[in-house]
């Protein structure tokens, strides 16, 4: 019987994106590389538990969860979370920024400052700027002043992230344009707390570190994965790897695997099994161009 793994999500080192197994198990994911699992007949979906515990019950968990937790281990998890406001007493400098995903999608965020870009690049920024650096609710205080006054929000959902992947502009510089706007006005505004230093603008890219600009891309995503299910397999080259998103390039076409429906399933190596998952129609952004990515 095939040994079988659990994932336990997708981090960005300094080289590029790597899966996580339990038990402490590293598989990096360089594109190019062929990228093949399966979930053996009859396997169930359980949770993942919560804060490295885990659940006390192994309830099973919906196949198309991107969290892959029961209502009290989510609960659990949320618990002193600086997302959740529950960690004001957090001692820790952290950062304000900018983040661009696409067209028309810029969020305002914080993020501790000794986790540097990596939270940037778990969230598929396709480029985004620091704003200032100062105490948690320093920090949190200006999120909020400039979601107000600028309009922004302080989540994208990702299925919006994926959509105008596609239909990214060329250069770095046209990129960076929508950001690099906004933070002058966020600049320009009264009213930030004074513990919070200012940053200057320097626009970082990461297009390139994904995969989706240049003579190196491949062609449009056409679908996207729904779900995981008992029996199901999924296998395809790596083209290119955007936050959670995995693109594969399989006998039906480039597919996203966003790489949060893995985890709670125990999963085995497959071979050249054909793409035998749920599938649907990869949303695209009006205007998109064809063969851009």
């Amino acid at each position: 019987m095939a040994q079988a793994w659990k994932c336990a999500g997708l981090r960005w080192a300094a080289d590029g994106p790597v899966l996580s197994w339990v038990g402490g198990r590293r598989s990096a994911l360089a594109r190019g590389k062929r990228v093949a699992f399966g979930v053996a007949e009859g396997g169930v979906r359980t949770c993942v538990g919560a804060r490295g515990h885990a659940c006390p019950v192994r309830i099973g968990v919906p196949g198309r969860s991107t969290g892959a937790r029961c209502e009290e281990c989510a609960r659990l998890d949320r618990a002193h979370s600086v997302a959740a406001d529950t960690m004001a007493d957090d001692p820790r400098p952290y950062r304000v920024y900018l983040a661009w995903f696409g067209p028309g999608l810029v969020k305002v965020g914080i993020t501790a400052y000794e986790r540097g870009a990596a939270r940037l690049l778990e969230q598929g920024a396709v480029c985004f700027s620091w704003l200032g650096c100062g105490p948690l609710m320093a920090a949190r205080r200006t999120e909020e002043l400039l979601r107000a006054a600028l309009g922004v929000p302080d989540r994208i959902p990702y299925a919006h992230k994926r959509a105008v992947r596609a239909a990214l502009p060329e250069s770095e510089a046209e990129r960076a344009a929508e950001i690099a706007g906004l933070h002058a006005r966020a600049v320009a505004l009264g009213g930030w707390p004074q513990a919070l230093t200012p940053e200057p603008f320097r626009g970082v890219d990461h297009a390139g570190v994904f995969g989706i600009e240049g003579a190196g891309r491949g062609p449009a995503a056409v679908a996207e994965v729904a779900e995981l299910v008992a029996g199901g397999a999924i296998g395809g080259e790596l083209v290119a790897a955007a936050g959670p998103d995995l693109h594969l390039a399989t006998e039906r076409g480039v597919v996203v695997l966003d790489t949060r429906l893995m985890t709670g399933w125990e999963l085995v190596a497959a071979g050249g099994e054909p793409c035998a998952v749920p599938l649907r129609e990869l949303r695209r952004a009006a205007g998109v161009q064809d063969g851009l990515f």
